[in-house]
């Protein structure tokens, strides 16, 4: 089963994947921990990638495309994959498509978890970190009891930087507008499915398992 997720900053994209990772026995590949770990082990492809982002410039998409490549050739996709922050354009799903028909697989579903602008700005802008012991909060959905404290040690709570809201709306604006071009590409190919993301964690997964199981009865 290969697939790709597609969703916002804030969408419920990682605790997806990992609950899909769980029931179906297939690894979940995050371009940016495999950009990461290529450039800490030191291959080709992973110094081509550090000289771009030590200048702070974006991994040009063939450099990207050839480190997806070698990720997907380990023994642990041969049962699927799921892709997660990749593609972010046309261009590279294009490439992904040459890829994986070169290496003789192809997709079988791309995801889409949609949620709604102002939704994501309430499940981020409001959300709250313990400095000590990391647990999190949200104002509207999950306060904690004392304002300001966390429930579990007393620590004190923080919002991070790119929580701000202007900083979450831009990220909103910048994945709508490259993602929307991205989901006509693959509706044209008919394996788009939207997912309402809105719902309960276990509604959303039962969404995504019930296309799941529909795909691999084919």
């Amino acid at each position: 089963m290969n697939l790709i997720l597609l969703g916002p900053p804030g969408a419920g994209k990682g605790t997806q994947a990992k609950m899909i990772v769980e029931k179906y026995g297939i690894p979940q590949i995050a371009t940016g921990d495999i950009l990461r770990e290529a450039v800490a082990k030191g291959t080709e492809l992973g110094r081509k990638a550090k000289e771009y982002m030590d200048r702070g410039e974006l991994v040009p998409d063939e450099v990207v495309i050839g480190i997806v490549k070698e990720r997907l050739s380990q023994p642990d996709c041969e049962k699927g994959f799921i892709l997660d922050g990749f593609p972010r354009t046309v261009r590279q799903a294009e490439a992904l498509d040459e890829m994986l028909d070169e290496m003789g697989r192809k997709l079988d579903a791309v995801i889409s978890i949609e949620v709604p602008e102002e939704e994501i700005v309430k499940r981020i802008v409001y959300r709250r970190i313990c400095k000590q012991c990391g647990a999190v909060y949200n104002l509207i959905y999950n306060p904690p009891k004392v304002n300001g404290k966390c429930d579990k040690c007393g620590g004190e709570l923080y919002q991070r930087d790119d929580d701000k809201e202007d900083v979450v709306r831009e990220r909103y604006r910048v994945y709508k507008e490259q993602t929307e071009p991205l989901k006509e590409y693959y509706k044209k190919t008919g394996i788009l499915y939207e997912v309402d993301g809105t719902k309960s964690i276990e509604e959303v997964f039962n969404e995504i398992d019930s296309i799941l199981q529909k795909i691999s009865k084919g």
